[in-house]
């Protein structure tokens, strides 16, 4: 933005609060809006971004009809309620979560909208309050805005009675929108450092995480919800919430419909008060970001050397040789890598979630905990597309099949050493939580043996069907044209697994349903163990010539993207 605001700064002459450089302009410089001047450099942002990429117009398009039609229903839906003794229970808990989205989603989604980055205006000349009044205006251009809109437009439809009601609706719904706006921009630009920051960039891999429990935690909730008789149960909840802005807004209407005003005139004061005390925060925040220098690159490159000294007798327990180095780059990857470490954090929780919310809500099995074993088991898929264009250090020590063999297996060994205590643990947990302890050994077993399996395939899938993983982009998982690629070798290899590990799920199977064979359901345990192993071994083994013989195109097709 700063290119786009800097050219138009200079075409447009110097906006309102310059340094005293720009005053010598004369009295014409004084008429400039800045306000004017960032809300057509928002619309040209929009306009511009749609230029010449048929890709990001139809994303754009495609975004902003799914944003209107859930928009729509949603609006109607609340509108339905109207005259609902639970209607206000419904809308003020929505616009809390409303407010709670406006003031994450930036932290988790940080190249969303370049503009929540201040720091590309710091060499304007102009002052922090001009500055939040064009900058708020301009932020209540978009999809996340005209949705925001709707939504509260349709409260107010719901709760909205009489002439009071529908008078402190008009003005609710404005401001539940500024409060939501001044509240992500408030947040964002406190923490302009950290979203301007690798590190801060990485904040994206916990949106997986995020997206995963609190999907499960909807489903959990509304389940109980049905359970414990409805919408009364969340009236206590209601009743809290009503007081905190911006949800603040939306409760005074229902309180005014009541002819309660001396509680709607509390209501609207606070949500007042609270969007000037978000607004001045955020001058605040401007203004520290224009005058202070950022050390936070010194800063972390200072404590980068502190961990890397104080971590070097972790890497000490590796084997020496190879296989040590290779195993030490994998985890480094887990842990440094944005897409390694996405896709590891979101295996890793929806791999315990499963198991444990089916448990709690008494639908649960021991023999869920395969479903952890085979989440992480995928990330052996595409062992090298994860190494990017990085791979071709890597492909220059691979002479032979030797070295192809020793490479994969201590991709393998890094994985198992998560996964194998991981699925422990999960299965454990599982078992406690169905009171199935009987069955742990069982359940640990095809678990283990599933686990090997997707070793063995995976090892096969990232020697046959190797693709590229793009650098930029949260979710790009895939390089363009190589999707089918992608799938093929994900479909195929669930597919062999399953035929791979069947022995094991027919025994587990034969054990349960046969009359007087259950007792002997522990042997699942080592031959899990022993089949797993096996598979894996051989998976290894069989890839390693493959690796060697096609090293130059595997080299090609990571190399992509």
């Amino acid at each position: 933005m700063s290119s786009t605001a800097s050219a138009s700064a200079s075409a447009s002459g110097p906006l309102p609060g310059s340094a005293p450089a720009s005053e010598a302009a004369g009295p014409a410089a004084a008429a400039v809006d800045p306000t004017a001047v960032f809300v057509r450099l928002k619309l040209s942002l929009i306009r511009n971004g749609l230029k010449g990429s048929s890709k990001r117009k139809a994303a754009y398009f495609t975004s902003l009809a799914f944003a209107l039609v859930v928009a729509f229903f949603l609006t109607f839906g609340l509108a339905m309620l109207h005259g609902h003794a639970h209607a206000n229970t419904v809308v003020v808990l929505l616009a809390a979560i409303l407010a709670l989205g406006w003031t994450f989603m930036p932290l988790f989604f940080p190249t969303g909208d370049e503009t929540l980055d201040p720091s590309r205006l710091v060499m304007l000349p102009l002052r922090p309050r001009p500055l939040v009044r064009a900058l708020l205006a301009s932020s209540l251009i978009g999809i996340g805005p005209l949705f925001t809109l709707c939504v509260a437009v349709g409260s107010v439809v719901a709760v909205a009675r009489g002439s009071a009601g529908i008078v402190a609706g008009v003005v609710a719904a404005p401001l539940l929108l500024l409060g939501c706006v001044a509240l992500a921009r408030t947040v964002a630009t406190a923490n302009v450092g950290l979203l301007s920051s690798r590190k801060g960039r990485d904040l994206a891999v916990l949106s997986g995480l995020v997206i995963a429990v609190g999907a499960q935690l909807a489903n959990f909730a509304s389940q109980r919800l049905m359970e414990a008789g409805g919408l009364a149960q969340l009236e206590p909840a209601a009743a809290v919430v009503q007081w905190l802005p911006p949800a603040t807004a939306v409760g005074m209407v229902d309180s005014a419909s009541r002819g309660a005003y001396g509680t709607a005139a509390a209501q609207l004061a606070l949500t007042v008060l609270a969007v000037v005390l978000l607004m001045w925060l955020w001058e605040r925040s401007l203004t520290r970001l224009m005058v202070t220098p950022d050390g936070s690159t010194i800063a972390a490159a200072g404590g980068r050397e502190k961990r890397e000294s104080a971590g070097a007798g972790i890497w000490s327990w590796l084997p020496a040789g190879r296989t040590g180095a290779t195993l030490q780059r994998t985890l480094r990857y887990a842990v440094r890598e944005p897409k390694t470490k996405m896709s590891w954090v979101s295996a890793l929780a929806v791999g315990l979630i499963i198991p444990v919310f089916n448990a709690l809500q008494g639908t649960g099995s021991v023999y869920l905990a395969c479903f952890g074993a085979g989440m992480l088991g995928v990330q052996m898929y595409n062992q090298f597309g994860q190494d990017t264009s990085a791979f071709w250090m890597v492909a220059q020590t691979i002479g032979g099949t030797r070295d192809a063999y020793v490479e994969l297996r201590a991709r393998a060994y890094a994985l198992a050493l998560v996964t194998v205590p991981y699925t422990v643990v999960v299965t454990a947990v599982t078992a406690a939580l169905v009171g199935d302890w009987q069955g742990f050994p069982a359940g640990l077993g095809m678990a283990l043996a599933l686990l090997g399996s997707m070793l063995c395939t995976g090892a096969l899938a990232s020697a046959r069907f190797p693709y590229s993983i793009p650098t930029d982009g949260a979710f790009k998982n895939v390089a363009p044209g190589q999707g089918g690629l992608a799938w093929s070798g994900i479909f195929a290899g669930l597919l062999a697994s399953a035929v791979i590990c069947s022995p094991v799920i027919a025994l587990t199977i034969w054990f349960k349903a046969a009359d007087g064979m259950e007792s002997l359901s522990w042997t699942v345990l080592p031959l899990g163990v022993v089949w797993g192993a096996a598979a894996a071994w051989a998976g290894v083994r069989l890839a390693a010539p493959v690796v060697a013989r096609k090293l130059p195109e595997i080299l090609q097709a990571v190399s992509k993207g």
